[in-house]
């Protein structure tokens, strides 16, 4: 029996509900998880970046309004990971949505063929 996926999102976001519908066509079972509501920890963003094998600025919602209030364009390269990873579990809001989490994949974002190939 396979382990349950996880799937972060924000509900009100158009790409994480693309991404359901996709979940749900391929009849996955998936676990939500708000993740205004429910914020991923520190912890929790260390391992997902570690297993993702992705570089860490893909874990930023660089299209969201508190990643431009602030700046993080400019500020982001200057900060250590750790810095950065601290800042990205303050607000959920500035975590690039959706996350899907496997047994041994970290997807970050909405890339049809990618989850595809990953999951379908």
């Amino acid at each position: 029996m396979s382990k349950k996926i996880q799937f972060i999102e924000y509900p009100k976001c158009s790409t994480c509900q693309k991404a359901k519908k996709w979940l749900e066509g391929q009849r996955l079972e998936f676990e939500d998880r708000n993740i205004k509501e429910e914020p991923p920890t520190a912890e929790e963003l260390k391992s997902w970046y570690k297993a993702s094998g992705l570089p860490l600025k893909k874990f930023f919602n660089t299209s969201g309004l508190l990643y431009k209030e602030m700046g993080l364009k400019d500020k982001l390269p200057g900060m250590s990971e750790e810095e950065q990873i601290r800042l990205l579990s303050s607000d959920g809001m500035l975590v690039k949505r959706p996350i899907v989490l496997g047994e041994d994949f970290v997807l970050v974002g909405f890339k049809e063929t990618e989850w595809n190939n990953t999951m379908g």
